[in-house]
């Protein structure tokens, strides 16, 4: 990374470490249509805890039986975070967290005019007595408290110093400031973690939501200002826009921030496609850290510039979070990135194969085609395998097909068999058919039998790419050959013709 990203003179209060509070089974299930059961919720507190956060809200126990018993289950994992159940300031939630066994109570109550007014229909009073009132209750029956004034981004600013200033003397463990609907901005949540600080000297937590898209740089702004457990989750999955983004936050943390974090790099990706996969939200592309395209290069300039030097269009390497730099082969791209691809396949090519790949790739993506790996084989096979012009015995002059509905189509073809024109005329069950057995009837020679026909469409759509193998024999010789082109017919052809040279010059 850039030494220059980090500075302490501008965020002298930056700690030195941070401990990762996730909150993807419990506000990250409260994604719309996501609903995770008991299995789903142990499988991800297990990946959790191997990625290395430190604290795991595993659910809401009072909201239902089985939210107590997922967080009751977690504990009994004996995994290393610590589990921590979320309850209102209302008793039956206290003793139902209390009682699901967690190491940690995450009390919350709203404290802004909003909430009082019309969710509490409460005094600023009756608030804060009821959050001391709950504080207390669990600390009595011997478990730690994270208290959080919910919406606290909207309350006011004395009464919020207030509300902290109870919770710390009351004894919660941890102060956490909400921001609820996402409405702060970085300079903000730094100013505010700031004032709090001064005044409360709690240790503190943050919860940013992102309907501004703000989450993660509010989220670091309270971080470098001095609080010390961000909540987040895996794939910034919540409700609305979601939370702050574990991924991002960790690893802007460590790399732009040198923060240490506990978590474990390597495991990231994999801990995102198996939430990816368990809540089925997919991830975008374009999400920076785990996105499919995060690593992935198109551009020649870039491919060459990658290849040549990773951090020239990389600030990380792939591998740091467990994942590896992908190549897209498209319109934009150049022979850098299909000769690297070709190398990873194994696959040999001439310098100039490789820019006739090339070109056909750039072809095939002008049409709105996606290339895929699968493609480039094809593509490769096809270009690699072709018989050289000064090795064609049988060369394709012309070629005419009439289809009729209700009738056999009719193929007429015009072939150079060792420089001699020959005209065939043949029907058949399809046009494939018509025109290969026209072929084989010009060529003459009875003894070469196509053996094997194999069609596959690749690239998608219904004008997707035909991709022809075939085994042709003769006098008990056999060869492969295949070729790959936009119109199913022309690929037989030429695969067969491929074919048919190949067993002419054995």
């Amino acid at each position: 990374m850039n030494q220059f990203t980090y500075n302490k003179k501008t965020t002298p209060k930056t700690p030195r470490k941070i401990m990762v509070f996730d909150t993807t089974l419990r506000d990250g299930e409260q994604t719309p249509g996501v609903n995770l059961t008991v299995e789903d919720k142990k499988q991800i507190a297990q990946a959790l805890s191997n990625l290395g956060v430190k604290y795991i809200e595993a659910g809401f126990p009072v909201s239902s039986e089985g939210e107590r018993e997922a967080v009751k289950q977690i504990k009994d994992m004996g995994i290393k975070p610590e589990v921590v159940g979320l309850a209102r300031c209302v008793e039956k939630d206290l003793d139902a967290a209390v009682d699901s066994g967690c190491d940690m109570v995450h009390v919350f109550i709203g404290t802004s005019p909003i909430h009082r007014k019309h969710k509490l229909k409460m005094t600023k009073k009756q608030v804060l007595e009821s959050a001391q009132k709950s504080i207390q209750h669990v600390l009595d029956r011997g478990v730690p408290v994270h208290f959080s004034p919910e919406d606290a981004c909207r309350t006011e600013e004395d009464y919020l110093t207030r509300v902290c200033e109870m919770a710390y003397q009351s004894g919660a463990k941890h102060i956490n400031i909400p921001d609820t609907v996402g409405v702060m901005t970085p300079a903000a949540m730094s100013w505010l973690i700031n004032k709090l600080a001064d005044e409360v000297p709690a240790e503190y937590a943050v919860h940013c939501h992102n309907d501004f898209g703000m989450a993660q740089a509010n989220t670091l702004a309270a971080i470098t200002s001095g609080a010390t457990i961000p909540h987040v989750t895996v794939n910034g999955l919540g409700e609305r826009a979601g939370n702050a983004d574990l991924e991002q936050v960790a690893v802007a943390a460590q790399l732009i921030y040198g923060i240490k974090t506990g978590i474990k790099n390597k495991r990231i990706w994999e801990t995102s496609r198996l939430v990816e996969r368990i809540t089925q939200v997919k991830v975008m592309p374009n999400y920076p850290i785990v996105g499919s395209n995060a690593f992935a290069h198109e551009s020649g300039v870039h491919v060459h510039g990658v290849l040549a030097k990773a951090s020239t269009y990389e600030p990380i390497k792939p591998e740091y979070v467990g994942t590896q730099r992908k190549i897209v082969l498209g319109k934009l791209g150049g022979r850098a990135g299909v000769a690297d691809k070709l190398r990873q396949m194994k696959v040999k090519a001439t310098n100039k194969q490789v820019e006739q790949i090339t070109q056909k790739v750039k072809s095939l993506a002008d049409k709105g085609k996606r290339v895929t790996e699968e493609d480039l084989i094809a593509i490769a096979e096809d270009m690699i395998g072709e018989v050289k012009d000064k090795d064609k015995s049988v060369e394709l002059v012309d070629l005419s097909l009439y289809t009729q509905y209700g009738k056999p189509p009719i193929a007429h073809v015009e072939l150079k068999v060792a420089g001699e024109t020959r005209r065939s005329k043949q029907e058949g069950v399809g046009p494939v058919d018509a025109t290969l057995k026209a072929i084989k009837e010009a060529v003459g020679d009875e003894k070469i039998q196509l053996e094997e026909y194999h069609l596959d469409a690749i690239t998608g759509g219904s004008d997707a790419l035909a991709d022809v193998s075939i085994k042709v024999s003769r006098n008990g010789s056999t060869t492969l050959a295949n070729a790959v082109h936009e119109d199913v017919v022309m690929a037989s052809i030429n695969a067969y013709l491929n074919g048919v040279n190949r067993i002419i010059k054995k």
